[in-house]
């Protein structure tokens, strides 16, 4: 039970002492009788907020950035009228800064034996699953004069899922893959191994290509086409070390790289190509497997849903060992991790003769555009050491590169916005080589 205002300033204008006494206590209630009695009256007449009954429908699921809705339906099975506010509680990160009194509270009433419906609408910041809190209702009286409140919880579970803005790329690279693959008017010759078709030689084409067998049954030289390779084996290592927790524009790189590898596993599979994903530290933190060409992609969103960078440590042998037992025959392994100098010479370079040999490694790594910032500013003697200092981390992250490629790894080093494309780009060539 709870005064409201109104009955709070009733009690303060026309207030008369009374005496109230019990069972081993004796007090003054600064009342007059009247207003007692109007008060004992309205909170006898709000409805009970104990036997309420609350259910909830709504999104599951909501792309970070997007919007969801989750309705909460009040049923009053009492025989008074239900007038109430009621607060819909979520964890902060299920709303944008300074939205949440708004969204979270609602005035509903609700005849006797009757049920009405109200909606909170979320808008995330954050990825990963977002549990609904306890539901907070105040029942008032007819009056306004004192209210009976409650709070009943009704378990409700949002996923946010990654927002994959680099969907919008996916247009122009599947446009280069049917090129790769010859099915528009402009025939690329690819450097794959599996034949595709005969054609007429015309000048320009590789010598090596022509077809003497196919040319002595015919009166034209013919040369063979290619296609890339279908059917290959593709595996996304998502390192989620404590190098992956590093926040660029305002985002963690593990961010970055899921946007990348979302995008390649879309171009990939598009490919027919399959597509597996190991996130590691020290231990497998997600893993998809086996999944087919329709499946492929919205398994990897789940997937990375609750993925959060951990810090700690990126065990890179353990790493290596979970990758080949993921990857038990030949593939192309692609590699999200940094190119920090200490990570990849004391972690990945011992290991890296290991997955070398057997598959074809890819490492992608999200650059900091602020450094690139860095290192143009001039005008004064902070911005001239500002821009030694760049320049010093960016030599360094160069060397790292160089280090891996003397390897036989094919190295993507980009900004988050330019990551998916160049990665998208780094596939297409190692397809079009024929490297797969």
């Amino acid at each position: 039970m709870a005064l409201t205002g109104r009955a709070a300033l009733l009690a303060a204008l026309g207030s008369l002492p009374v005496g109230i006494w019990g069972p081993g206590w004796t007090g003054i209630l600064a009342v007059n009788a009247p207003l007692a009695l109007a008060c004992a009256c309205d909170f006898a007449l709000a409805a009970p907020v104990r036997r309420l009954g609350l259910t909830r429908t709504g999104d599951t699921t909501a792309r970070l950035g997007d919007s969801a809705d989750i309705s909460l339906t009040v049923t009053n099975p009492s025989r008074r009228p239900l007038r109430a506010h009621l607060r819909d509680a979520w964890p902060p990160s299920s709303w944008q800064p300074g939205t949440e009194t708004e969204a979270s509270r609602h005035r509903l009433t609700v005849p006797p034996g009757e049920r009405r419906r109200v909606t909170t609408r979320l808008r995330p910041s954050r990825r990963g699953d977002h549990h609904a809190d306890r539901v907070t209702i105040r029942s008032y009286g007819p009056l306004g004069l004192f209210s009976r409140q409650g709070a009943h919880q009704v378990p409700w579970t949002l996923r946010v899922l990654p927002p994959f803005t680099s969907r919008k790329h996916l247009p122009s690279k599947l446009a280069r893959l049917r090129e790769l693959d010859g099915r528009t008017s402009v025939l690329t010759r690819g450097e794959g191994t599996e034949f595709d078709s005969l054609r007429e030689y015309v000048p320009g084409d590789d010598t090596r290509s022509i077809d003497w067998r196919a040319t002595a049954r015919h009166s034209t030289v013919a040369v063979r086409t290619w296609r890339p390779e279908r059917d290959r084996h593709i595996l996304l290592v998502l390192d989620t070390g404590r190098t992956s927790a590093g926040r660029v524009d305002d985002a963690p790189r593990l961010d970055a790289s899921m946007d990348a590898a979302l995008l390649l596993a879309a171009l990939a599979s598009r490919a027919g190509d399959r597509v597996d994903l190991l996130a590691y530290d020290r231990r497998v933190r997600a893993l998809v497997q086996g999944r087919t060409a329709r499946d492929v992609l919205p398994s990897l969103v789940n997937a990375m849903a609750t993925l959060e960078p951990e810090l700690v440590e990126t065990n890179a042998r353990g790493l290596t060992a979970a990758a080949l037992r993921t990857a038990p025959r030949r593939s192309l392994i692609v590699l999200m991790t940094t190119l920090d100098t200490a990570p990849v010479e004391e972690g990945l370079l011992p290991v890296l003769p290991q997955l070398t040999q057997r598959h074809t490694v890819l490492v992608a790594s999200v650059a900091d555009p602020h450094i690139a910032r860095m290192a143009a500013s001039r005008g004064d003697v902070d911005a001239v050491y500002a821009a030694a200092a760049a320049a010093q981390s960016q030599t360094e992250r160069h060397r790292t590169a160089e280090q891996l490629r003397r390897h036989g790894v094919t190295v993507v080093d980009a900004t988050p916005d330019e990551l998916p494309p160049a990665l998208a780009d780094a596939y297409l060539a190692l397809k079009s080589a024929g490297r797969l």
